[in-house]
C-alpha cells in the first residue's frame, strides 16, 4: 500500500505542476500564479503528517525548480516546500481539521513558502527583487493560494485519506 500511496501522490503532484506551468500563467496576477504544488503539499501534511509532507514537499519543489520556465537557482522551491510540508504537518490533528483551520494553514504555508523562496534569492545572488516587490509577490501568492483552497484541498485531502491505511489502536 505504501508504493500505491507514493505513486498516487506523485500523480497528483504532476497534475498540479502541469496545471501550474501550463494553464495558470494565462491567469497570472502581476506575474504571480497560484502554487498548486504547495496546496498539494499542505493537503498531504494535514492528512499524512510532517514526514510524508516534507518528502513530498522536497519532490514538489525540485519539480518546480526544474520545470520550464524556471528562471531561478534550482533548490529554492525544494527548500521552501520541504519546510512548508514539515511545518504544516506539525499542525495536523488526529481529527479532521475545520474549514477555517485549513484556510489558515494554507495562508500561513503560502506566506512561509513564498517568503523562503523570495529571501533565498538575495542569499544565492539570484536575480533580486526589491523589498516592496517581494512583499507584493508574497501577498499576491497568499491571496491566490487561499482563493484556490476550497477547490483543491478538499478533493486532494479526500484522496490522501482514502489511500491512508486505517489506524491501528493498541
Amino acid at each position: 500500500m505504501s508504493l500505491v500511496r507514493g505513486v498516487i501522490a506523485l500523480l497528483v503532484l504532476a497534475l498540479a505542476l502541469i496545471l501550474q506551468v501550463s494553464l495558470f500563467p494565462h491567469f497570472a496576477w502581476q506575474g504571480v500564479v497560484p502554487n498548486l504544488a504547495l496546496l498539494v503539499v499542505v493537503a498531504s501534511a494535514l492528512v499524512r503528517g510532517p514526514e510524508f509532507a516534507a518528502t513530498l514537499g522536497f519532490v514538489a519543489g525540485a519539480m518546480i525548480d526544474l520545470a520550464p520556465p524556471a528562471d531561478h537557482v534550482a533548490g529554492r522551491w525544494a527548500l521552501a516546500l520541504l519546510l512548508v510540508g514539515f511545518i504544516a504537518g506539525k499542525v495536523r490533528q488526529d481529527t479532521r481539521p475545520s474549514a477555517s483551520a485549513v484556510v489558515l494553514t494554507v495562508a500561513a504555508a503560502s506566506f512561509i513558502g513564498t517568503s523562503i523562496f523570495a529571501l533565498t534569492g538575495p542569499i544565492l545572488d539570484d536575480p533580486v527583487l526589491t523589498v516592496p516587490e517581494m512583499i507584493q509577490v508574497i501577498l499576491i501568492a497568499v491571496v491566490w493560494d487561499v482563493l484556490l483552497t476550497p477547490f483543491v484541498l478538499p478533493p486532494v485531502m479526500a484522496l490522501f485519506r482514502r489511500v491512508q491505511p486505517a489506524q491501528v489502536a493498541f
